[in-house]
């Protein structure tokens, strides 16, 4: 369909075709005021549309001479040539035809040209029936030695050593070739190529971004999508997982890692801001991402109004927001079974110590087991004092509060929180009176950093804030507020030393002061409120808990027990109790308790007897799984418990207007709805959508020819380019999403072409008559993205560490690099091997990107990129010859030649050097280059500093950084 809707036409025999001739015309100069918004289309004209019945008013304006009748209007900087004139005239005369825009329109496969040959691959058929077409002829076919240097850096971002080029040279099977490209498809360094092109678009890096753009864990994410390629993953269901892999049936926990892909977005931890707020720029985000990724289409154009050029409303842009907007944002432990024997090494060390202060008590055995049964004695007699309370009603300002009916006085929060949330609790009447309330603030698995706080910023992982407590006895205009005679807490830590941090500070009524356990996450705390008063029997008591402080810090889980004990129970619970498992213990007799549940009474005393709490406190955190990574998921709300997505008047976050329902564009043809995140993931990568292999085949021809079949590889709207190829691009499509969404099937079809094997220098003529190359006369020349110029680098000089995944590492760079970004943070440059791994493995800080990446075009990880602008830059240069990290490259080279120099001749040594970096072999001029230059250097300096600086001079070559 694309090919019948754009095939070349001579204008003097057919009229001009609206999708390739007019409609650039009108999108370039009409569109703006006279398209599909609304708001802004003006005399009530819309010309992307047929019958408006107007063709005649439309030639008369773009003809006129007068400026109050011209079209366009002089003030819009825009004028029409003569000859889109003429287009224009032409168009109506033939009466005006309209078509839909060939995007938009689903691909169906065309016939293939004619075979110059048997078994000619059908890439070639499409470009040499257009290479006939313009007159031009395709160029010879590159030498072997190009041809495998080519091949390895575009498949795996590594150059080939000169034993595999050699090797390849030498192989004179028929499909020599051909196996070269399936060796290279099965490696593991083809993984870490094009999970690094996906990681742009993924927009993936380390840290969150904004100010503070503090360190994040979302690395085991990078490294599944590495995986994925590893696995030949299809590409539908690659898709799939990351948009919605934690609503699969049964759910791995990699389903679960892999929908990090829109946990990229970047997090605002300053104090003041309103995290609702950067959960909206959030999802604009995702809008936007899933539109150039998955579609090809510029959706964040209609964040705040109809899009002007393409048929996408205001309101459908929201319809899609609502896809995302019941996902939660938690945080997944990464099931690790190496951690797991960490862990309990760890374990058992801990065990091992608590025994031997059991052992070695300071008093004697006698004294240890007196002190023993008082503590328990003591403890018991506290813990029976308290009584869950019941919740019969739980409500908050935002988050979700659960209770249970089989666990009395629990309440688990989840979802969104703001910087001053509201929890209100209701209780049962109480048989007796109320002489104290507890608050227990519960870690929980589920928590950041186990909580017990509902926090994500890094910055306050698992912290919480109880600003106010406030409790009422009695309904509605007669309840009356319980004044608060008296507090204790476990322990009380604020992360900003200059407020008080305690319980009493939680009913002092200032939401400036409260109650935090700042440091000692994952562990379980207690607060105790004594009314003035006590609450009579069979009263109706309700609390009121406010938490914030410039910042979301709200309870994640939590239990409230109360006591009738006389004047009140001031005695907390044990200081050590993670789970709330040993108050439990303590309501047994000792004749009930089995050895570990005595075990784990003995502990918790250890930890609070003065005579060796001191050396315990040491092995705080026996509980607590931190040889486990954590990553940033997706995670669907229960059902009852969606949000509601608005439209947002002209995109403003505090504009909020009509609700919106999951929806897709009507231009998109959709004959099913999605209803909810998954069903959209599976429409996006389906027959259904017309855009699905499109934008995926283009992008990835892209990567291999330097330029897309559409050139504007994140535009397929009414703005972008017209496909340079639409027969191809459409057979690509439908070959693709038809023969399994295999990607290492498409990159194998697209290698093995003869198009791709053409030299880089062309057939006569060819740079003449085809000067941008749009029509494949020859093969590109591109220059390596950065990562591919440190990492080829690192192979040439024989400094690449091949160890895979994991946390990120950080290569040297440049002084001052990260310092300018908040707080200073220095980049301490790893030793060993971490320093010479993979750039894909590299810490990404978005503030202060890599600066050797950074310099050649590297994205930061802001924002989606779809394709990375190329620049030619002095700076380019200057990082090639003086970063520290090539330096240290040079030395270690030179070192490496001047050893072999002693042993063989220079000759041989300068050619090898030379293979090295460029693969092929220097031709006489070269060498004799080569060696004058090494001779220079010697007569000022040592040997291995001579060859350090010819490892310089030829790392730094245009050669070295440039695929021919």
């Amino acid at each position: 369909m694309l090919a019948a809707l754009c095939a070349a036409t001579a204008p003097a025999q057919a009229a001009p075709s609206y999708s390739r001739d007019v409609r650039p015309i009108l999108s370039e100069t009409c569109f703006k005021c006279h398209g599909p918004d609304e708001a802004a289309r003006e005399a009530d004209l819309r010309l992307d549309v047929s019958g408006h019945g107007h063709e005649q008013e439309l030639l008369a304006r773009i003809s006129s001479s007068d400026p109050d009748e011209v079209m366009p209007p002089p003030h819009t900087g825009k004028a029409l040539t003569p000859q889109q004139v003429a287009t224009l005239r032409a168009w109506v005369a033939a009466g005006a035809p309209y078509e839909t825009h060939w995007a938009f329109v689903k691909p169906s496969r065309p016939a293939l040209p004619a075979a110059a040959s048997d078994g000619e691959n059908p890439v070639d058929r499409f470009v040499r029936a257009k290479l006939a077409a313009k007159g031009l002829a395709s160029a010879p076919e590159a030498d072997r030695i190009t041809l495998a240097r080519r091949l390895y850096l575009d498949l795996t971002g590594l150059p080939p050593t000169p034993a595999q080029a050699d090797a390849f040279a030498a192989d004179g099977r028929p499909d020599a070739y051909e196996r070269l490209v399936d060796e290279l498809l099965r490696s593991p360094a083809y993984a870490e190529r094009q999970a690094r092109r996906w990681l742009d678009l993924a927009r993936y890096a380390d840290s969150n971004g904004y100010e503070k753009d503090r360190a994040r864990s979302i690395w085991p994410y990078r490294d599944w999508v590495i995986r994925a390629f590893e696995a030949q993953m299809p590409y539908d269901d690659f898709v799939v997982k990351q948009l919605a892999g934690d609503m699969l049936a049964d759910a791995t926990a990699d389903d679960r890692v892999a929908t990090g892909f829109h946990r990229n977005t970047m997090i605002n931890e300053e104090g003041g801001i309103d995290p609702l707020e950067f959960r909206f720029h959030a999802l604009t985000d995702r809008v936007a991402t899933t539109g150039s990724v998955f579609l090809g289409l510029t959706l964040g154009c209609a964040q705040c109004h109809t899009h002007k050029y393409d048929p996408i409303t205001h309101r459908e842009y929201y319809g899609l927001m609502a896809f995302f907007d019941d996902a939660d944002e938690p945080e997944l432990l990464v099931p690790d079974a190496s951690a797991d024997q960490r862990l309990a090494r760890n374990q058992k060390k801990v065990r091992a110590q608590l025994d031997k202060l059991w052992q070695q008590w300071p008093q004697g055995a006698v004294v240890r087991e007196q002190r023993l049964a008082e503590w328990l004695a003591d403890r018991r007699a506290a813990a029976k004092a308290w009584t869950p309370a019941r919740v019969v009603r739980a409500t908050s300002n935002l988050p979700m509060l659960k209770t249970f009916a089989d666990q009395p006085g629990l309440v688990v929060a989840s979802g969104d929180t703001t910087k001053h949330d509201t929890y209100a609790l209701t209780f049962a009447a109480a048989a007796t009176p109320i002489t104290a309330i507890r608050i227990e603030a519960l870690p929980d698995p589920a928590l950041p950093s186990n909580g017990p706080g509902l926090t994500y910023y890094e910055g306050r992982k698992g912290d919480f804030f109880l600003s106010e407590f406030l409790a009422r006895v009695g309904d509605g205009d007669a309840a009356r507020q319980v004044t608060i005679a008296r507090t204790s807490e476990s322990f009380a830590k604020n992360q900003y030393g200059s407020h008080a941090a305690n319980a009493a500070a939680a009913v002092d009524g200032d939401l400036q002061t409260g109650w935090s356990t700042h440091t000692r996450n994952g562990e379980r705390h207690v607060a105790v409120f004594v009314p003035q008063d006590p609450v009579p029997a069979g009263a109706s008591l309700s609390l009121e808990l406010h938490f914030g402080r410039h910042f979301a810090s709200s309870l994640g889980r939590f239990r409230v027990s109360f006591t009738d004990a006389a004047g009140g129970a001031d005695a907390l619970a044990l200081p050590f109790d993670d789970d709330g498992r040993v108050e439990a213990l303590l309501h047994l007799e000792d004749d009930a308790l089995d050895d570990e549940q005595r075990q784990r009474l003995r502990d918790a005393f250890l930890f609070e007897a003065e005579d060796v709490a001191k050396q315990a406190a040491k092995l705080r955190g026996l509980h607590k799984r931190k040889e486990h990574a954590t990553t940033m998921v997706m995670q669907e709300r229960p059902v009852g418990h969606g949000r509601v997505t608005r439209r947002h008047h002209r995109g403003e976050y505090l504009q909020p207007e009509e609700p919106v329902e999951p929806t897709l564009p009507a231009a998109l043809g959709a004959t099913r709805r999605p209803k909810d995140r998954l069903q959209l993931a599976r429409w996006l990568v389906s027959a259904d959508n017309p855009l699905a292999g499109r934008v995926l085949v283009n992008r990835e021809w892209r990567a291999f020819f330097g330029r897309g079949l559409v050139e504007t590889t994140g535009d397929f709207g009414s703005q972008g380019a017209a496909p340079s190829h639409p027969a191809l691009l459409d057979w690509l499509a439908v070959e693709f999403t038809e023969t399994g969404w295999s990607l290492q099937r498409l990159h194998r079809l697209l290698v093995t072409s003869a198009t791709y094997r053409q030299s880089a220098r062309g057939a006569e003529g060819s740079r003449e008559r085809d000067p941008d190359n749009r029509w494949l006369s020859r093969a590109a020349r591109l220059r390596l993205d950065g990562e591919v110029v440190r990492d080829a680098a690192l192979a040439a000089t024989g400094k690449l560490s091949t160890k895979r995944f994991g946390r990120p590492v950080r290569p040297p760079q440049p002084d001052g690099v990260t310092e300018i970004a908040f707080g200073r943070p220095r980049w301490r440059a790893d030793q060993g091997e971490a320093r010479f791994r993979r750039s894909i493995y590299t810490f990404q800080k978005r503030t202060a990107p890599f600066a050797f990446y950074t310099t050649f075009d590297a994205p930061s990880g802001e924002e989606c990129v779809v394709q990375r602008q190329v620049s030619r830059t002095p700076l380019q240069a200057l990082s090639l010859l003086n970063d520290p990290m090539m330096v240290e490259l040079f030395e270690a080279f030179g070192a490496e030649l001047a050893a072999r120099a002693g042993e063989a001749p220079v000759e041989q040594v300068l050619a090898h050097a030379f293979r090295r970096v460029c693969t092929r072999a220097p031709d006489n001029d070269e060498l004799a280059v080569l060696r004058v230059f090494l001779e220079r250097q010697l007569e000022r300096v040592d040997a291995e500093t001579a060859w350090s600086a010819l490892a310089r001079a030829l790392l730094s070559l245009d050669e070295a950084v440039t695929r021919s």
